[in-house]
């Protein structure tokens, strides 16, 4: 007879893991299947976000981050550095380090909360009884039984068609992030948030970077005044950024790739680098998974049909993060997974995906929560805007990072916060304070009113909410 368990979590990223745990806390008896490995072999928990994208990219952000200030910013404050030079070994070797503490966080959380983990692939087999029974396909090979099942097997990235990843010369973010060698010359297919942020790690360690989006306005996700001015530091820094373009033929040689590509003006052009990076967005990962062997219905894209509460066409399962609609972000999925959690408990779970905070870490950083002022035009929604700029920021100044501004948008008549949008220093940080005002439904004078450390760059978000009201006091 199989192992039964209450509940069966099918991935153990961000959504998975963090599921499988507060189902745990609330009393189930709960198993996990992760099937990523690291260099041993051994059972590497986190998913993409902790082995191939988040964390190990921030790891190799910050770290070129102090690289290209100890090269070009120090002086500016009277420290002089002299024979710079770079260990890339040993970069990547913290990053690897950061990855696995985070690895073996995760395999702690799991003991501590008594969830039983599964080291392999899962799959659905079959089910009856009120059962599901799931396959793990391992070291090991066994059949296990769960009455609930959350399915949390995340994505992977979208690959040009005709182009498929080597890893050495056409890198996905996960080849991205595991180059040893800087290039001399690096290209990016895409403007995204992996793109961009890989692309300012490869630029601050000296690669010539040059990035094609086939779109013609720069982050069209995003507020385009704060897109713009993004647009403007990055350029600034040395990116290159070409908009509007169609990529042809791409060949790879000993010497590189070449990628053929119509700009926009019309004019056939060639791009020649040493690695490319393919950031054109993700797909949902079922692969494995045998959806077909229970009926789990999936839609035109290839993700798992789920409604609201993140129920699927199957009594019992439920499906989250990267797999299903919505925002792919770590903690979107986290938010799902705690909320299925409680759901299947009998509790009321819920995830506002109208408070979700957007980051791209960058420098400048760039985040955004709620609606954008192209989005609230489109709609014919009243509103009015505020912004400040980090150069009126006493802590900015100090701090030699200037760039950028906080706008806030509310609407017309109620004053309530409709969306923030930051692109400056620490902005991954300064958004929080504006996810929780618009969760409790604040207004700008809300924000106006309430005192700010001085000097914090969090001012900034009280000065654009003044603003608003045309009051701001250091602008």
């Amino acid at each position: 007879m199989s192992k039964q368990f209450d509940v069966i979590v099918i991935g153990g990223g961000p959504g998975g893991y963090i599921a499988a745990i507060r189902a745990a806390q609330l009393g189930f008896n709960v198993a996990c299947i992760d099937e990523w490995k690291n260099a041993k072999g051994g059972p590497a928990l986190g998913g993409t976000c902790t082995n191939v994208g988040c964390i190990p990219s921030k790891a190799l952000l910050q770290s070129s981050e102090h690289y290209d200030q100890a090269g070009h910013h120090f002086a500016d404050h009277g420290i002089e550095v002299k024979g710079l030079s770079l260990d890339m070994a040993k970069m990547i070797g913290r990053k690897d380090t950061v990855v696995e503490q985070n690895n073996d966080g995760v395999l702690y959380l799991f003991k501590k909360n008594k969830v039983t983990f599964f080291h392999g692939r899962g799959s659905f087999v079959g089910g009856k009884d009120g059962l599901y029974d799931i396959k793990v396909a391992g070291a090991d090979e066994e059949v296990i039984s769960g009455k609930h099942v959350i399915v949390a097997t995340g994505s992977n990235a979208r690959t040009l068609p005709g182009t498929p990843f080597d890893e050495d010369t056409i890198l996905s973010n996960d080849g991205a992030l595991r180059m040893v060698d800087v290039p001399k010359k690096l290209g990016l297919i895409g403007s995204g948030v992996i793109g961009l942020e890989m692309g300012s790690v490869w630029r601050r360690l000296g690669a010539e970077v040059t990035v094609l989006e086939g779109l013609p306005t720069f982050m069209g996700a995003v507020d385009q005044q704060i897109a713009k001015e993004a647009h403007k530091a990055f350029t600034k820094q040395g990116l290159k950024i070409e908009l509007g373009v169609k990529v042809g033929d791409i060949k790879t040689s000993k010497k590189g790739v070449s990628v053929a590509y119509t700009n926009a003006k019309g004019e056939a052009l060639s791009l020649d680098v040493d690695k490319l990076i393919i950031s054109i967005g993700r797909v949902a990962n079922t692969i494995g998974l045998a959806p077909e062997a229970v009926g789990l219905a999936l839609d035109e894209r290839g993700a798992i049909v789920v409604d609201g509460d993140c129920k699927t066409s199957l009594p019992n399962v439920w499906a989250i993060g990267d797999v299903v609609r919505g925002p792919m972000l770590a903690h979107k999925a986290e938010e799902e997974g705690v909320a299925v959690a409680e759901r299947i408990a009998g509790q009321h779970g819920h995830v506002n995906f109208n408070t979700i905070p957007w980051v791209i870490y960058t420098n400048p950083e760039i985040a955004w929560v709620g609606q954008t002022e192209e989005q609230l035009k489109a709609a014919g929604k009243a509103y009015r805007a505020g912004t400040f700029p980090f150069l009126a920021n006493g802590r900015a100044r100090a701090l030699g990072d200037t760039t950028g501004m906080v706008k806030m948008l509310a609407d017309a008549t109620t004053d309530e916060i409709l969306g923030v949008h930051i692109v400056g220093p620490m902005a991954s940080e300064l958004i929080a304070e504006c996810v929780v005002a618009m969760e409790f439904r604040a207004s700008s004078e809300d924000i106006a009113r309430i005192c700010h450390a001085h000097p914090s760059l969090s001012e900034a978000t009280k000065e654009a909410a003044l603003a608003v009201d045309k009051r701001t006091l250091n602008f």
